[in-house]
């Protein structure tokens, strides 16, 4: 199955860093940190961020392993994975009206905000899938670190982006990261589900 062509280290850590949606997240972090003063909502980030580093990159080294011990194939990863990316990324362009987040009464660890706000079941499926894809591990670990860099600095500045950009302007910029995983996760889907079919036709004329 081809995620790509030749999926490079860019076309990796941009199709990383579009889900992982750190832009998207500053609304969220902004609220959930508001009770904290500006120094601890820093080390808060970074090290909720730095948990989310680990465990994308736990699932891009053990991730194929397991698969392989369950039994699952490349087609059946594509199409899983493309279809939870064509899901997250509706509910990108499509963001549901819903309440306030509440600013946290206790300093967060790990959940909600490393996961799986971070590294959710999207960032896994598609580090797992380029894993698998590519055969090379330190490839795509090198490119979700590429990824993280960026988010982390978005998610540091997220007051000031939040200044300048606005809520519409968050909005819009969520949208358009949202339009391209859409993308990402269409390619994936596609993807699998054709070589399962030439998997199919090529087993079955035997």
């Amino acid at each position: 199955m081809n995620v790509s062509q030749d999926p490079s280290f860019f076309t990796i850590a941009s199709a990383v860093f579009f889900v992982l949606n750190a832009t998207g997240q500053i609304p969220l972090f902004l609220a959930m940190l508001a009770r904290f003063d500006q120094k601890k909502q820093m080390c808060i980030i970074l090290r909720e961020l730095t948990v989310a580093l680990a465990i994308l990159f736990l699932f891009t080294f053990s991730g194929d392993t397991a698969l392989r011990v369950l039994g699952i194939t490349q087609p059946i990863i594509g199409i899983a994975g493309g279809t939870l990316l064509f899901i997250i990324s509706l509910g990108m362009i499509f963001p549901k009206a819903s309440a306030e987040p509440e600013e946290l009464t206790r300093e967060p660890m790990i959940i909600p905000l490393a996961i799986p706000l971070i590294a959710g079941p999207g960032a896994i499926a598609t580090v797992m899938l380029y894993a698998n894809e590519t055969g090379n591990s330190m490839l795509v670990a090198g490119a979700v670190f590429a990824a993280w860099v960026p988010s982390l600095i978005i998610l540091r500045l997220g007051s000031y982006i939040k200044q300048i950009l606005g809520e519409k302007g968050l909005v819009a910029v969520e949208r358009l990261g949202g339009m391209l995983v859409c993308l990402i996760g269409v390619q994936m889907l596609t993807s699998g589900a054709l070589t399962l079919v030439r998997e199919y036709f090529h087993i079955a004329a035997q």
